[in-house]
């Protein structure tokens, strides 16, 4: 790990300050030209002591704005300090954990990853109209019928196709077949230019899709394509857990990434990052954006530097090391979990470097899924899943409880269909009696 330390609390103290101390300071400063100011001081009372102690909230109540891209080009100098941090935590993650060269990449932290997902869309698809000349109806999203409901959110607003490939009922993996007979059929109705969307943790099943598998069909049919790997649910954990993973940078398909901060690493909701080769992000320039420095490349413009500020603290109060043993241990929560539920023959999926368990729906029964706030593959009659996510504040003492009142649930019925049984033998034996005796 080249970028990613372990930082003492005054060390992190001093860095935000400093970071935050480059920034336009909307109490003291003369800025008459910005549309922004630090958050109303009558609601969020900016000298309150316990700030001190906190350079996230302090950076929450300074208000930075990181309209644009910080790693393309030039910036609203009025945050640079707090740009600087964002760029410290993009070079984290592209550069040590997904293997980007550095310099090699673009990025921004987005809102969130629906966003990120949708912003790689938009990409590819201007990137194919640029350079190749296409045509929207010339384009198709590939991606598995586990992917995340940004796909097809994203499909519907850029006005482009969505091939849904079928997955294994059990193991999740895509359907090889299903998959080349379907670009084959795409092919035939005028597409050239393919999105695929590959899966680190989708999001009810945890399942990671083989890049392999799209990459060898779509080249065995000449067909151009850009991989995107959605990893917004698995970027904190999966490349921790399984270090052999090909779904990073070094793998040349891989074009670009989006991970959530807000899921695994605790960030604040609405933080989700978006990672991209260089020579990529260019695509989406908006140069209607005129009065922003350096313009904009995102979807959403205006986004807060707090949230950069947040996900810096994490990354630097864990340290590479002291996150992968968080990793492990939950790691090993979920493993103790899925062997009680075999113990007890209850059918699960489970992708073996994730922390998700996915029970099959005839395993347990919809009051013990709500009393541990299960959550449904489907909220109707249909639905054939519950998923458990071995969250941080998942403990054993929870999963044990979890599983005791599986068993509890069992021992009581088995002493209902005791009760019936010998009800039934009564009620044979009487028949019997009376039908000797006629």
């Amino acid at each position: 790990m080249n970028y990613w330390k372990k930082f003492s609390h005054e060390e992190r103290l001093e860095h935000i300050k400093k970071a935050l101390g480059n920034n336009v300071n909307f109490a003291q400063d003369p800025s008459l030209g910005y549309p922004a100011s630090k958050l109303d001081g009558r609601v969020f009372h900016d000298e309150a002591p316990f700030l001190k102690d906190s350079p996230t909230l302090q950076a929450f109540v300074a208000n930075p704005n990181h309209i644009g891209c910080h790693t393309f080009g030039t910036s609203e100098k009025a945050f640079k300090g707090t740009q600087a941090i964002e760029r410290e935590v993009l070079d984290v993650i592209a550069i040590d954990v997904f293997k980007a060269e550095p310099d090699g990449f673009d990025g921004y932290i987005a809102p969130g990853g629906t966003e990120a997902n949708i912003q790689a869309l938009w990409i590819y698809r201007n990137y194919f109209i640029k350079n190749f000349g296409a045509c929207c109806s010339e384009i198709a999203i590939i991606a598995s019928e586990d992917t995340h409901y940004s796909i097809p959110k994203g499909a519907d607003l850029l006005m482009i196709d969505w091939c849904r490939i079928p997955v294994d009922s059990e193991t999740r993996a895509i359907s090889e077949i299903t998959l080349e007979d379907s670009i084959k059929d795409a092919q035939e109705k005028g597409k050239k230019y393919f999105i695929v969307i590959a899966n680190m943790g989708t999001t009810m099943f945890g399942s990671v899709d083989n890049t392999d598998v799209y990459t060898d069909i779509l080249q065995k049919l000449g067909a151009h394509f850009k991989m995107h790997v959605d990893a917004a649910y698995g970027g904190f954990i999966y490349p921790f857990s399984n270090p052999a993973s090909e779904l990073h940078f070094g793998n040349p398909h891989v074009s670009s990434l989006t991970i959530d901060a807000h899921k695994m690493l605790q960030a604040p909701y609405g933080t989700g990052i978006f990672i991209c080769r260089k020579g990529l992000i260019e695509n989406v320039l908006t140069k209607e954006a005129e009065y922003v420095e350096g313009m904009d490349l995102t979807l959403c413009g205006s986004r807060s530097g707090a949230n950069a500020v947040a996900v810096w603290m994490i990354l630097f109060t864990y340290g590479a090391h002291a996150w992968f043993e968080k990793i492990s241990v939950l790691q090993m929560r979920t493993a103790w979990l899925c062997k009680q539920l075999e113990l007890l023959g209850i059918h699960y999926f489970r992708n073996p470097y994730m922390n998700i368990v996915t029970i099959k729906s005839n395993g347990i029964s919809e009051s013990v899924a709500q009393k541990f706030d299960l959550v449904p593959q489907k909220h109707d009659p249909t639905n054939q899943w519950y998923k458990i996510i071995v969250m941080d504040h998942v403990e054993i003492e929870h999963l044990s409880l979890f599983i005791q009142t599986l068993k509890d649930e069992r021992k009581g019925l088995s002493k209902k269909l005791g009760s019936l049984f010998s009800i039934l033998r009564i009620l044979l034996k009487f028949r019997d009696e009376q039908e000797s005796y006629l």
